[in-house]
């Protein structure tokens, strides 16, 4: 287990030796780090109310609801393949040298967004790590709920084992998202396993994801943070849930047996509501006797590795040196 803590402090005297519970500590928040979420604030008291479903989803995917949205990558091409419930669009980003294939699963609370959002970040882990990138447009509630966005990526990840080294010429997985996406991508991974198939993917990336829809802690105490507290995560639960139990293992993997799964990177921000998933996530990955790392970002919201800045940076580059470490290893 590998605990990592991105700080800079404006006086790093003052702060206890570098564990993990300094990445809590108000003075590890950077003086970057609080600009962007001054601006993040700043932005989110200015934009309109958006109680329909239809408009929330157009401006999330546009960028205007707080979240910036990547500009969409001319080289970036579009498949459909067979799902479950109808064709799967698959968003893909093909590097010039391709040494493995990302499945990307986004975010949005299992409600909005969708493939097209993620490019930037993407063509990076294609610089950086040399990976080919897939991204998923899976199902959505409340029209489709529970499992079927689960249906839908463990879909996309079949199709990528099948055809991977003919696709891209290369047969190295990795799996990955954020938020939404982290749990959707951890929930296949265990759908994998039980099939048989648990070998195929040799790494994940597992950015602030909710690992408990019955809702952790840290969850349960927050009001008014940026993009989700507890009346947020109760909406986006329930919708998806549809009666659902949220403690069965099938649906919150923190509940699941855990053995043989690949190395995982856990990332999350220190003022993030889902802060507990990625600690008791990375916790029992560990205890099931797999490798675990957990990356925390003092001062960052969730969604922060979308916002810029300091902390940004240092995320979105660490997920691309974990992903390149683990391809090393597996030489």
């Amino acid at each position: 287990m590998i605990i990592v803590i991105i700080w800079e402090a404006e006086d790093m005297t003052k702060l206890p030796p570098a564990t993990l519970h300094v990445a809590f500590h108000a003075g590890a928040v950077s003086a970057n780090t609080r600009a962007v979420n001054a601006q993040l604030a700043a932005t989110l008291a200015n934009l309109p109310p958006r109680d329909d479903l239809a408009d929330l989803r157009s401006a999330f995917a546009a960028g205007l609801a707080g979240l910036p949205a990547a500009p969409q990558s001319p080289y970036a091409r579009t498949i459909e393949i067979p799902g479950p419930g109808g064709a799967i669009s698959l968003r893909i980003l093909t590097p010039d040298v391709v040494h493995g294939v990302f499945l990307h699963i986004h975010g949005g609370g299992w409600m909005v967004g969708t493939n097209a959002m993620w490019d930037d970040q993407l063509a990076q882990f294609g610089r950086e790590a040399g990976l080919a990138c897939v991204s998923v447009d899976y199902r959505l509630a409340p029209e489709h709920v529970y499992p079927a966005a689960i249906e839908d990526c463990v879909a996309a990840a079949e199709w990528l084992i099948t055809h991977a080294a003919a696709e891209f010429g290369a047969t190295w997985l990795a799996i990955g998202g954020e938020s939404a996406g982290a749990h959707l991508s951890a929930a296949t991974l265990l759908r994998l396993r039980d099939m048989g198939k648990g070998d195929a993917f040799r790494a994940a990336s597992l950015m602030f994801g909710c690992y408990d829809l019955s809702l952790t802690p840290s969850v349960r105490r927050a009001a008014g943070t940026p993009f989700v507290d507890l009346a947020g995560m109760e909406a986006f639960t329930t919708t998806f849930l549809a009666g659902a139990d949220p403690r069965d293992p099938g649906v919150s993997p923190l509940y699941a047996d855990l053995r043989t799964l690949p190395p995982a990177l856990f990332s999350v921000g220190s003022a993030d509501p889902l802060i507990d998933d990625s600690l008791f996530m990375s916790m029992r990955w560990l205890a099931a006797g797999n490798d675990a790392e957990l990356a925390v970002y003092p001062g960052g919201v969730h969604g922060f590795n979308a916002l810029g800045g300091e902390i940004a940076d240092a995320a979105n580059l660490h997920a691309c040196a974990f992903l390149r470490l683990q391809q090393e290893r597996d030489a």
